[in-house]
């Protein structure tokens, strides 16, 4: 995949923070449902990672399945139609993929040590059935937990968050869209953070402006579907549904961003739409 390399250390005003921002919304309103509903393909892989063995593959394909997202918003922003067949087009990319899964085991292991630091001398959390039940999503085992112990996972959980989306925001694109090696790639991709932290601070602050109203508008439906029944289902379908979009947002911004600083491959034409243009191409 041949990549036009602009210079990634010339000079990027904090503004641009903001327009990354306008970009992606621009950029979902193209194909707003065929992205949604990659989001929503991708969230059922993932709720498969409680799975032995299968889950495990999983969680090392995340990097692949991001960059397949990102092919997604490039096929969009070129007048394509995304299809669900991108969202594992790198997984079969011979090259990039052993780049991507080597990347999703990095990741992986970074985040179990980060964790397994900060929770260190927790007495709760060394108790196995404990952790099962929490793993499983048990709402009352995550009750029984004092209150340092619950400041801990959630720190815990803020960290890794942090280092992993760190590693990976431009180390992913740049294996998928710079065809670089991974290393090479994750020092180049630090690096450009570290450059332009005045447009991604401006980027955070206008993120999170954007996630207040989510939060609001969350918590009413959260509210309303406490009611039960049918209106239960419908309000939280809503609920699943907005997250999504604010995912989706998140990934857009990522592959704005990218496209700015280090520039992408140009192709000759976006992917016909006349005979093959169904959603599941």
């Amino acid at each position: 995949m041949p990549n036009d390399k602009s210079d990634a250390s010339r000079s990027i005003p904090a503004s641009r923070g903001i327009a990354w921002l306008v970009q992606s919304l621009s950029l979902l309103r193209m194909q707003p449902g065929r992205l949604l509903l990659i989001a929503v393909f991708m969230q059922v892989i993932l709720g498969l990672t409680q799975l032995p063995l299968i889950g495990m593959l999983i969680i090392i394909s995340v990097p692949a399945l991001s960059a397949g997202v990102l092919e997604a918003f490039d096929v969009a922003g070129r007048g394509g139609r995304p299809v669900l067949g991108l969202l594992f087009k790198p997984l079969t990319s011979g090259t990039h993929a052993g780049r991507l899964f080597l990347m999703g085991l990095l990741v992986f292991l970074v985040g179990i040590i980060s964790v397994s630091l900060m929770l260190s001398g927790s007495e709760e959390l060394l108790n196995p059935d404990m952790v099962s039940r929490i793993e499983q999503g048990d709402i009352d085992a995550i009750t029984q937990l004092d209150q340092g112990t619950l400041g801990k996972m959630v720190m815990a959980f803020l960290v890794g968050i942090s280092i992993s989306g760190t590693l990976s925001f431009f180390t992913i694109p740049l294996i998928w869209f710079g065809d670089r090696r991974l290393w090479p790639a994750l020092a180049e991709g630090i690096r450009a953070l570290i450059v332009h932290w005045k447009p991604f601070l401006m980027l955070a602050l206008s993120l999170f402006a954007v996630s207040i109203p989510v939060v609001v508008v969350t918590g009413l439906l959260v509210g309303m579907a406490s009611s039960g029944g049918l209106l239960s289902v419908v309000m939280m379908a809503c609920i699943m549904l907005l997250l999504l979009a604010f995912q989706m947002l998140l990934f857009a911004t990522q592959y704005c961003s990218y496209r700015d600083i280090f520039g992408i491959r140009e192709v000759p034409d976006p992917p016909s739409t006349e005979d093959g243009g169904q959603l599941l191409a």
